[in-house]
Order: structure tokens, then C-alpha cells, then sequence
């Protein structure tokens, strides 16, 4: 056997260090698949499937369910780093004695860490789509190793025990904030455009909006009593553009049923101008006023109705909501040519705002960009209102949080537009 450095180089020491060459080369190999795989969504995998991208099929399975593979490769990543780490140090200890543990160390953070841990994983972040495919293989084949995922499964179930609550076996999670953070990471890049990312942000936020948020408050909502005439009722109909009614027995509380237009317009046409509309409304679907609008606009879809009446805690004609109010929440304002509505926001000069005293607090604090208070008012007319602690009148003003929020127009006892300026302006 040749000598280095005065000492045998024997086949023993041979073996070692081919075999630490070999671990070096898994090591890269597993860096490019953590990266690539876990930067890979589920939606691009099935469009690289559907352009029969050879590996894709490996890879929906993987990213449809990243739990199955991330702690197996995670695991087999940590024994191989190990193993590759001994080899190095044995073979260094050997040729160069207690100086060799110290040279051995130096190498391998340096040599694992640029070939097998940044350039790899450098590689996978630039080349996405080949990383993944490339990987999804092999790893696909590692998860199927029966004893590999015992030992993953019994080690993250030990974690789960010191450390309760949520494990690593129920996957990766993610929050709204890192959503919204992608989102405005891919419109910064152009990959997606600004109308989209405000729709996701949209999106995020109805699963989190309830009824009472969306609703036409009782004060707002048009409605006809029980005996009225059909002929009296299109009356209503005509006069506010409305497509359906609420019909009330002994008062706004107690809402009998819904009536429609074109029911209406049907009974007229036979010569029934005269009849109660009673004989003609249509069941009423009562809703909670906590009910998420999530959950509401599948139960429209399911049972096919658009108008539902929101209830308060007290069993009370809290308002109404349509199907238009939920998908509103979605895209934006819907104006049809029979609503007449004062502008939500409308700036004035010298910097103030005059906003609808319905506009939500988030929405304010968006334009603002300020943080006005949220409690247990939904609006910006809600808001001065409960500051206020009367009834308010016009010019009626209080400051909040270094705005001054003043009743620009009252109607009845409700506020229908304020005024917002900053403090030091005011």
C-alpha cells in the first residue's frame, strides 16, 4: 500500500474516502430535491402532469401530500451528513493524526456547505420545474422504503410527545399573512397582475367576513305588509328597482316571506291586481347575523335562493343580504342603472375624506392607511357613533387615534356620511 504523509495508505482508508465522495454526491442530489420539491405547488405539478412531463405523476403524488415525504427525506439527509462527516474525520485522522480532526472539520463545512448545501439549492430555486421532476423519482421510490417511514413516523410521534400540539407529521403550514406576502412578491415580479393579487387578498378575507358585515341594515331594507295589493306592491317594485321584496306580518320583525317581481308582474298579467300579495310570496330563509358569508353563499348554490333575512341574537330583523352583497365582497362594487348611491370614498380638498358612514373600519384603515379602532362597530359611521355615545347630529365631530371623525349628513338617528381629517389639520 502507497504511504501519505508517512503513513500506510491501506484499502480500508481507500474505501472510506470513496465511500465520503459518494455520500458528498447524495448530499448534493438531496439538496436540489428538499428545494425543488418543497418550492413545487400542487397546481404547477398537475400542469407539468398534463404536458406529460416524464416524472410529473411522481410529483403530484409527492406535493399532494408533502408530509409523506419531507420527514423521510429530511431524516435520510441527517444520516447521510452524518455518515459522510465520520468518513472524512476517520480518513483525516488517520493521515494527519489529532490534526486531522481539525482539518476534517474546516473541509467539510466548507465543502458540504458549497457543494452539497448552497450550490445545489441554488441550483433548484433557478431551475424549479427541472429540480422537481428530476427528484421525484428517486424520492418517490425512498418514501416506499417501509423502514425508512417507521423510523420517520416513530421520531416525529417522540417529537410530538416532548413538544404537544401540532407536529411535523400533519405537514408544513402556512399562514394568511405568508399568502398575501407571495402574492404581492409574484405582483412585484409582473407575474401576476395587480387586479389579481388584490383578488386573492379579497378572497383570504371572505372566509373571514360575517353576515352582519355585509348585510343592508333593518333601516335600509324596503318591505310591504302581508295584505298589501299586488298592484300596490309593483308599486314598490317599479319605484326601487328590486327584483324581490320581504313581505312582514305584524312588523319588520316578523318577515313572512320574500316576494318576486316577476311573480308579481305574472299575477297582473291574469288579472290579479287585487289579491294579497301573501298568495304569491315565497318561503323566507332566515340566517344569523354571525354566519360567515362563506358558508352562506354555498347554502344560496345549494338551495337556490338569493335573498336571505339576517337575524340578530334577540330573534330581531337585524337587516337583509343578497347573493349581490356576498359576490361584492369578491369583486367589488356591482352598480346596476337603478342604484343611486352617494360615493363610498371621496376626497376633498386639503387632504380630508368624506366616506358613507356604512364604509367597513378595514377598508378605511386601508385608504388611510392609519389604524383606526375596531370594537364592536363594523363602520366608520358605527365607530363615531359609539364615540360620540349619543344620538349624533350634524357636525358632531370626536377624535380617534389622530383622526377627527365628524357627522358630514344625518339621516333620522343614523349617520350616512363623515368627514375624516387628520388631527394636526383639524
Amino acid at each position: 500500500m502507497p504511504l501519505v504523509l508517512g503513513v500506510r495508505f491501506t484499502s480500508v482508508d481507500l474505501a472510506m474516502a470513496v465511500g465520503a465522495v459518494v455520500l458528498l454526491v447524495v448530499l448534493l442530489f438531496l439538496a436540489a430535491a428538499e428545494t425543488g420539491l418543497t418550492r413545487m405547488s400542487r397546481a404547477k405539478a398537475l400542469g407539468l402532469r398534463e404536458l406529460d412531463r416524464r416524472g410529473a405523476t411522481s410529483l403530484v403524488r409527492l406535493v399532494s401530500r408533502p408530509e409523506e415525504f419531507i420527514n423521510p427525506l429530511l431524516l435520510v439527509v441527517l444520516v447521510v451528513q452524518t455518515a459522510q462527516i465520520a468518513l472524512t474525520t476517520l480518513v483525516a485522522e488517520r493521515l494527519f493524526g489529532g490534526v486531522g480532526v481539525a482539518v476534517a472539520l474546516v473541509v467539510n463545512v466548507v465543502v458540504v456547505f458549497v457543494l452539497a448545501e448552497a450550490a445545489p439549492k441554488t441550483w433548484a430555486v433557478q431551475h424549479g420545474d427541472r429540480a422537481a421532476l428530476l427528484t421525484a423519482g428517486p424520492v418517490s421510490a425512498m418514501t416506499r422504503v417501509w423502514p425508512l417511514r417507521l423510523v420517520s413516523r416513530a421520531l416525529i410521534g417522540l417529537t410530538n410527545v416532548i413538544l404537544p400540539g401540532k407536529g411535523l407529521k400533519q405537514g408544513p403550514f402556512v399562514s394568511e399573512e405568508e399568502l398575501l406576502a407571495l402574492a404581492d412578491e409574484a405582483a412585484e415580479a409582473e407575474s401576476i397582475e395587480p387586479e389579481e393579487r388584490a383578488l386573492i387578498q379579497q378572497i383570504i378575507e371572505f372566509g373571514d367576513t360575517i353576515v352582519r358585515e355585509v348585510m343592508v341594515p333593518r333601516t335600509d331594507m324596503v318591505t310591504v305588509g302581508a295584505d298589501f295589493r299586488v298592484a300596490d306592491v309593483m308599486e314598490v317594485v317599479l319605484l326601487n328597482g328590486y327584483s324581490r321584496v320581504p313581505v312582514c306580518g305584524e312588523g319588520i320583525d316578523d318577515v313572512v316571506g320574500v316576494v318576486y317581481a316577476k311573480d308579481l308582474m305574472r299575477a297582473e298579467r291574469d288579472d290579479h291586481e287585487e289579491a294579497a300579495v301573501a298568495s304569491l310570496m315565497r318561503p323566507a330563509h332566515p340566517v344569523p347575523e354571525t354566519k360567515r358569508v362563506a358558508e352562506l353563499l354555498r347554502e344560496m348554490q345549494a338551495e337556490q335562493f338569493h335573498m336571505a333575512i339576517v337575524i340578530d341574537e334577540y330573534g330581531g330583523t337585524a337587516g337583509l343580504v343578497t347573493l349581490e352583497d356576498l359576490i361584492e365582497e369578491l369583486v367589488g362594487e356591482i352598480v346596476d342603472e337603478y342604484d343611486v348611491e352617494d360615493p363610498r370614498i371621496e376626497p376633498l380638498p386639503g387632504g380630508d375624506l368624506r366616506v358613507n358612514g356604512r364604509l367597513p373600519i378595514d377598508e378605511a384603515n386601508e385608504v388611510l392607511d392609519g389604524s383606526l379602532p375596531e370594537g364592536d362597530w363594523d363602520t366608520v359611521g358605527g365607530l363615531l357613533f359609539s364615540k360620540l355615545g349619543k344620538v349624533a347630529v350634524e357636525g358632531d365631530s370626536v377624535d380617534v387615534d389622530g383622526y377627527r371623525l365628524k357627522a358630514d349628513k344625518v339621516q333620522g338617528r343614523r349617520i350616512s356620511r363623515v368627514r375624516i381629517s387628520r388631527r394636526e389639520a383639524a
